[in-house]
């Protein structure tokens, strides 16, 4: 697996804990930033008892009980106007708002004269010497034109009054049952138990006087409502009377009788019918019967006389003819007769029956009309006797009217205040300052972006560490030196012990010759811990070279002061031999080989192979050769000499550097397989360490070598 396959698997791996919460690392952080949040702790403390013993105005509660009568009993058994309260959810909650109505609070400021407290009314209340309002309104006046303010009306003062005491009085249900709790807290305890028991007696006859009012309602116009149904009932009795003074109708039973006579006269219409046509019958046959001759005649009339007389006209008697002509004409006659009388009894009948028809259907309208007049006649008076009735109920219901509520309890004047709960103010505020301080440290560690611990800067780069460097008290560069010489045993010192020691032990067969320090950024501290290695190194015995790897940015002059005109590019190009451009420096106790400035592109340089071979050569002479390169993420030198060399130390500059320069900077040197032997965090403030309470990461390693 390649450097580049291995620094992005821990990145990966890095992302993936990102999204994990680590609890014993959160612990961790608010224990190192325990004294911050002590010390928020102990100011939100002390904030909190000043506000509960100075600032504080203590406030007084009471409490007055009042319990819904669902079930009333009714004095006289009769419907009331205004039904009483149903127990069901809604109806409670709606008696809750109404004793938080302002209506009904504003009967109690006037009541009481709560417009002469100056708790409730704010415009008796002295102007504070400075407020946020006045401060915006001088500002504005300096902005532009102030504007003219107009006095408050009384309306305005009375609708700002009403406010303030809503706001100091509360009413709720007490669960499970009929009872309304009215809580009022103000300044004042007697004022308090005042307020709760006014509100609940206002409440009740606020009750009483709803149903007396809508009684009144009820009565005033059920009277315009019975005057105007008595009315109505006499004008419609005095159309029925005129009705059935006008009329031939006595009553139904007469129709009904008119009724039975027409069937009688249509029953004996069908028999005359019967009778007329019989006789018309006859007459026709007696007639036919006459033209036909005397014996035909004889045998249809069926007469006993005419039959005589036949007998005797056919024996030819002398004035039988006559006679028979006499005998036949009579009977004719007589059927004539009959048919005439019996047709006349038909017209009769029939006449008798138009009439009788007429009178039926005259009477039968009227009955109707008459019918229809003694309905509304009666519907008026049931009307009229029922709203009648309803007006002398209202009317007694007026000086009967009950509360559907009574007051259960008295509020008693409170003897200790309600507010502000001292033991409680000082525990919250407690809390609220310590959940701020851990907050605040938490954020702090969040928004956090550089390196302070080693085990960090581990984790985020997937490399060891391999030293961490104190900063070093030195006011000057070449005085660097000069305190790491004159006090060998300081943290300092050891600190760059240490890192020689990682980077010999880090492959005791073949161990480094050539060393390149290099770092993310100019000022980290590479320079320093390359000087402070070579001369670490000089210690042991060994033959060392320190090499100016950074041509463009020179700086070791500033920590030796030497004046040397020569360099490694004079050598390279066999301007002067080695051992002329070499300096050997005796605080250092090793040689040291400047850059020069050149017209030629410095990583060109470092990349031709005259370089490659001086550095070969290089080896032959000296047993270790430091090579301070400049930064990574501003020229590309480091990662084209990073090719010749044997270690490479990165340095990263304590709690200065930020994450993403030196990932930045570790890829740089991994994407031309430049392998890093180990990260050195330089420049470590041993104060502010503790400040921010990494004291236990770095603590016992200087306090020992300090003692």
């Amino acid at each position: 697996m390649t450097q580049r396959q291995v620094f992005s698997e821990n990145t990966f791996q890095d992302r993936e804990n990102d999204d994990e919460i680590d609890l014993s690392s959160l612990f961790r952080t608010l224990w190192r930033g325990k004294l911050w949040i002590a010390l928020c702790g102990l100011l939100a403390l002390l904030l909190g008892g000043y506000y509960a013993y100075g600032l504080a105005v203590p406030v007084y509660t009471a409490k007055a009980a009042i319990a819904l009568e669902s079930r009333q009993e009714q004095v006289m058994d009769i419907e009331s106007v205004v039904t009483g309260l149903g127990g069901d959810q809604s109806t409670i909650n709606t008696e809750v708002e109404v004793l938080r109505s302002r209506g009904l609070i504003e009967d109690l400021v006037m009541d009481m004269d709560l417009l002469k407290d100056p708790e409730f009314n704010t415009s008796l209340q002295p102007a504070p010497s400075f407020s946020i309002g006045k401060a915006v309104g001088f500002i504005r006046g300096l902005i532009s034109e102030p504007e003219e303010t107009q006095p408050a009306t009384e309306r305005a003062i009375l609708d700002s009054t009403i406010n303030t005491v809503l706001g100091s009085i509360s009413a709720s249900n007490l669960r499970q049952s009929f009872v309304f709790e009215i809580t009022v807290t103000t300044e004042d305890p007697d004022k308090s138990a005042a307020m709760a028991n006014r509100l609940a007696e206002l409440y009740i006859q606020d009750q009483i006087s709803v149903k007396f009012e809508k009684t009144e309602q009820a009565t005033s116009w059920l009277s315009e409502r019975v005057s105007g149904l008595q009315i109505e009932l006499e004008t419609a009795q005095a159309e029925l009377k005129d009705f059935s003074t006008n009329t031939e109708l006595v009553n139904a039973e007469t129709l009904a009788a008119l009724n039975r006579q027409l069937k009688d006269l249509r029953d004996r219409r069908a028999t005359l019918v019967t009778q007329a046509e019989a006789t018309e019958s006859r007459l026709q046959v007696l007639q036919d019967a006459r033209a036909a001759g005397p014996g035909a005649f004889g045998e249809i009339a069926d007469d006993a006389a005419l039959n005589q007389v036949y007998r005797r006209l056919e024996d030819g008697s002398v004035g039988a003819e006559t006679a028979f002509e006499t005998r036949a004409d009579a009977l004719i006659t007589r059927a004539k007769l009959e048919a005439t009388r019996a047709m006349s009894q038909l017209s009769a009948i029939e006449a008798s029956i138009t009439e009788v028809s007429n009178r039926i259907d005259n009477q039968s309208e009227e009955l109707v009309i008459l019918e229809q007049l003694q309905r509304e006649v009666e519907a008026s008076r049931l009307l009229y006797e029922a709203f009648l009735s309803r007006l002398k109920e209202t009317s007694i219901q007026q000086g009967i009217q009950q509360a559907d509520s009574r007051i259960l309890s008295r509020a008693v004047v409170p003897s200790t205040p309600s507010a502000p709960r001292k033991s409680r103010i000082l525990a919250l505020s407690l809390i609220l300052g310590l959940l701020a301080g851990s907050g605040a440290v938490l954020l702090r560690e969040m928004a956090q972006n550089t390196f302070r611990t080693a085990e960090d800067l581990e984790a985020k780069t997937g490399h060891s560490v391999i030293g961490q460097i104190p900063k070093i008290p030195a006011k000057h560069r070449r005085n660097v030196l000069e305190y790491i010489t004159q006090k060998p045993n300081s943290v300092a010192a050891e600190s760059v012990r240490n890192l020689r020691t990682s980077l010999l032990l880090a492959n005791l067969d073949t161990p480094p010759k050539i060393i390149m320090s290099t770092s993310s950024v100019p000022g980290e501290g590479k320079t320093t811990q390359s000087i402070t290695l070579a001369q670490n190194f000089a210690g042991l015995g060994a033959k060392v070279l320190l090499i100016e790897g950074d041509l463009r940015r020179r700086v070791l002059d500033e920590y030796f002061g030497h004046d040397q005109k020569h360099g490694f590019l004079s050598v390279i190009s066999g301007e002067v031999p080695l051992e002329k451009a070499i300096v050997h420096d005796e605080t250092l106790t090793a040689d040291i080989l400047y850059g020069e400035q050149s017209t030629i592109n410095a990583a060109d340089l470092f990349s031709s192979n005259t370089f490659s071979d001086f550095i070969k050569g290089l080896r032959e002479h000296y047993d270790h050769i430091i090579i301070d390169t400049p930064p990574v993420l501003a020229v590309p030198d480091a990662r084209v000499i990073g090719q010749l060399v044997d270690a490479v130390i990165y340095t990263v500059q304590w709690d200065s550097t930020p994450h993403r320069q030196v990932l930045d900077g570790l890829k740089s040197l991994q994407s031309v397989n430049v392998r890093v032997s180990g990260l050195v965090l330089s420049q470590i403030d041993g104060n502010k360490m503790k400040r921010y309470g990494y004291a236990d990461s770095y603590g016992d390693y200087s306090s020992y070598y300090q003692k």
